[in-house]
């Protein structure tokens, strides 16, 4: 084990927590500890000598602080390479002493961009530029140093220098200098988003030159899409949703549950949604969870079983009574009273998630991974605007036609292409999802309709997309729909138009496709 001795240390950090408790256990080892401003007034209200940096500089902390360790007695004490003849020599040429432990933390940037109303100055002020230099520049160097970032990693070094009589293995350098990388580069990636979102705002384009992602693991999870694929989650979705109950979310959980709550979020009133494999297999609004999880329910009762369900509002003991008649893997909701939320700690191996905030408010852009890269798009955030809507039929919709062709069309925009939803204007009654033919996906929806004993009569009809033929429109027909939502634009828009007139159909465009891939 090639072990570094630690004698010098300079610490520099934003984030407290710690500091003392650490710098102190450093001094049984009578390290020379250098500070600057604000961490140096901690450690000496704490009783601990430590020097400034302007006393081993021999220049003051100037420009408000923005230059205090951007100095050659500062960097070349962390970068010299100490069995190097060449740099050994210039050290004593420049009376330069080597610092052999960095303890920094950066800036609080993104705790600061996260306020609400902070303005450009203020994000730009806790930009670090010090802090960044000294941790690359000890990183690079790990051969001869040790450089710590993360307050949590404060009490594996204490352990491992009472290991080694202040020593430090070149192993744990190692890992401490690839987390420093990690840490910068999620630094600078958040700033560099930041002054993208502020040049969008003032309206450039909301997809720069560079796309820069970097994201910390957030945790295993239990699976991939197959159990023989490994899979971890990375980012803050714990800002979003927590699993306050059941087995390990597997990666098809985490992908259900974000398609659950986008679908979800298309409504304000109490609505319930049931997913299955990332497509909705019923969806339903009343005055009451209660009344609406059997409507969403009775869509597709058979492929419910094993599904996701997702509720908009606290989850009342009445529903959850109704959810636990069928073996659910996932339930989802903003809020669960004590009571309700221990009778559904019953089933050891339901997962039960609480919806922390909305999702829609992260989704800036939607990626997909291909080969060499990742395709970005933005969010299919459209709404649908009643200006926006145009009858091409001859025959005006009712307004309960209307309420149903809105309320398909915004579950048809979260079902796989081809979709077609048939719907009444609180709840969805048969959906046909992911077909290569649009009069195949219509033809699935009808027939799980039809076994589920719903009766089609009257109810309204949404196509992610333009029919290409007039089929499609005489299936939904021939099942005893009436009206019909779809964004037009077919060559053949005219036989469409003309078979719903023939068959006496309200057609509304919307000029907006919603294919999901």
């Amino acid at each position: 084990m090639n072990s570094l001795t630690i004698k010098r240390a300079l610490i520099s950090v934003s984030d407290k927590s710690g500091i003392v408790e650490f710098t102190r256990k450093l001094l049984h080892w009578n390290i020379e500890i250098i500070s600057t401003g604000g961490t140096l007034k901690t450690l000496r209200e704490a009783g601990i000598q430590a020097r400034s940096i302007s006393e081993v500089t021999g220049f003051p902390e100037i420009l408000d602080g923005r230059v205090k360790t951007l100095h050659p007695k500062i960097h070349a004490g962390l970068l010299a390479v100490l069995d190097n003849p060449t740099h050994q020599q210039q050290l004593a040429e420049y009376d330069v002493t080597p610092i052999d432990l960095v303890v920094v933390n950066l800036y609080p940037f993104e705790q600061t961009i996260a306020k609400k109303g902070v303005s450009l100055d203020d994000a730009v002020e806790q930009i670090d530029v010090g802090g960044p230099s000294m941790l690359r520049a000890a990183a690079k160097n790990f051969r001869f140093k040790t450089v710590v970032t993360n307050p949590a990693d404060y009490q594996g070094i204490i352990t491992e220098m009472g290991k080694y009589a202040g020593a430090i293995s070149e192993e744990t350098r190692f890992e401490l200098a690839k987390q420093v990388f990690f840490h910068t580069a999620k630094y600078d990636t958040a700033i560099g988003n930041y002054l993208a979102k502020v040049d969008r705002t003032a309206g450039s384009d909301a997809l720069s030159e560079v796309f820069s992602i970097t994201l910390p693991k957030a945790g295993g999870l239990r699976y991939g899409e197959n159990p023989h694929q490994r899979a971890a989650l990375y980012g803050n979705c714990g800002d979003f949703f927590a699993k306050l109950h059941g087995r390990e979310l597997s990666y098809n959980n985490v992908v259900d549950i974000q398609a659950a709550v986008e679908l979800l979020e298309e409504f304000a009133e109490p609505t319930v949604v049931i997913i299955k494999h990332t497509n909705p297999c019923g969806v339903a609004s009343a005055s009451t969870l209660a009344d609406a999880y059997p409507k969403a329910f009775a869509t597709d009762p058979k492929s419910a079983f094993g599904g996701i369900v997702a509720v908009n509002q606290p989850l009342d003991m009445m529903t959850a009574l109704l959810i636990d008649k069928l073996f659910t893997e996932v339930i989802i909701a903003p809020e669960y009273p004590d009571d309700v939320l221990d009778f559904l700690k019953k089933k050891k191996e339901r997962r039960v998630i609480q919806q922390l905030k909305p999702f829609h408010s992260e989704m800036h852009v939607v990626m997909r991974h291909v080969a060499g890269g990742v395709l970005v798009q933005t969010p299919d955030d459209v709404t649908l605007k009643g200006d926006q809507l145009k009858i091409v039929s001859s025959r005006t919709p009712t307004a309960v036609e209307q309420a149903g062709m809105e309320f398909a069309w915004r579950v048809a925009k979260h079902v796989k292409s081809n979709a077609i939803v048939y719907a009444r204007s609180d709840r969805t009654i048969g959906i046909g999802a992911g077909q290569m033919s649009r009069f195949d996906s219509s033809r699935i929806a009808v027939l799980k309709a039809r076994d589920a004993g719903l009766d089609l009569t009257g109810t309204s009809v949404a196509s992610d997309a333009f029919f290409p033929f007039a089929d499609g429109l005489l299936e939904a027909v021939n099942a005893g729909a009436t009206a019909i939502i779809q964004p037009g634009g077919s060559i053949r828009d005219d036989e469409i138009i003309k078979a719903a007139d023939e068959n006496n159909i309200a057609m509304l465009f919307t000029g907006i496709r919603h294919f999901k891939h």
